[in-house]
């Protein structure tokens, strides 16, 4: 059997700048299984998904306690490496972030996303010592645990649009550094699908470089040559699948026809998922 300390070390090597880590982003167990199946090398959450599926809203709408209850529903789902979302912590303080990461690592998870955005869709981000200390504090709760874990340490400059289009590319090397000498193993930066920036980003960064991909990004192998270390879709998924509901739910009551149902899976091939 794998050990979780095993899963993290696999995790880990898999981030190879030009030869980058995919992630599916999932939410759910069916969903993990799903993107298992078709050649995911490690199961991705996304706290807007997992929020979404759990009757909350993104940023700052979802508890620790079910955030953490639904990860590890994932991680007991597959074998793979299992890495969370989990926004900023779910923590007012750094110490509270070192507890959230005890937590997670007990649900069997090797990585762990954190952004240094505020809660509440305000346009801010904490400033840059803070969110430091509370990646210092989440490697500091691994370490204790002796699971070499995933920190994935995400910057919102671009997502949120902080400051002056001009600097923010320095802005974003200038908090990515900050926070590898606080412990990262990566840096996410969203927000951005411009190819200068991202290599830019790539070669700034001593650490893999994480981006988001959607619809009119660079594909995967044009991401790659810009030196990219790992590719997510984010809550990508999950907005194609709610979509799909919303289509054949309009369908049927608009026309009373059900033609919204003709892709679907099964009810053999997903109740099969969980076969015994």
């Amino acid at each position: 059997m794998t050990t979780q300390y095993d899963k993290a070390k696999l995790f880990t090597d898999l981030h190879r700048p030009g030869d980058p880590l995919v992630l599916a982003n999932v939410w759910d167990a069916a969903s993990a299984r799903l993107v298992a199946a078709a050649g995911a090398q490690a199961i991705a959450t996304a706290s807007a998904s997992v929020s979404w599926t759990l009757g909350a809203q993104d940023g700052g709408g979802l508890d620790r306690d079910r955030a953490l209850a639904q990860t590890a529903l994932v991680a007991g789902a597959v074998e793979l490496p299992v890495t969370a979302d989990l926004e900023s912590g779910f923590a007012e303080t750094a110490a509270g972030v070192g507890e959230t990461v005890t937590a997670l690592l007990a649900t069997g998870a090797i990585g762990v996303n954190l952004e240094d955005g505020l809660d509440g869709g305000a346009r801010e981000l904490r400033p840059v010592g803070e969110a430091a200390e509370r990646i210092a504090a989440a490697r500091a709760a691994a370490d204790a645990a002796g699971v070499p874990l995933y920190i994935n340490a995400r910057t919102d400059v671009f997502l949120r649009g902080i400051g002056e289009p001009q600097g923010r590319l320095d802005a974003a090397i200038a908090r990515g550094l900050a926070y590898v000498e606080a412990g990262a193993s990566g840096v996410f930066v969203p927000g951005s699908a411009d190819p200068a920036v991202i290599a830019a980003l790539a070669e700034a960064l001593p650490v893999p470089l994480n981006v988001l991909a959607a619809p009119g990004a660079p594909t995967v192998a044009e991401l790659a040559a810009l030196g990219v270390g790992r590719i997510s879709l984010g809550p990508g998924l999950a907005e194609v699948a709610y979509a799909a509901v919303r289509r054949a739910a309009r369908e049927v009551y608009a026309k009373g026809t059900y033609g919204g149902l003709a892709d679907g899976l099964s009810y053999p091939e997903l109740n099969g998922l969980f076969q015994r």
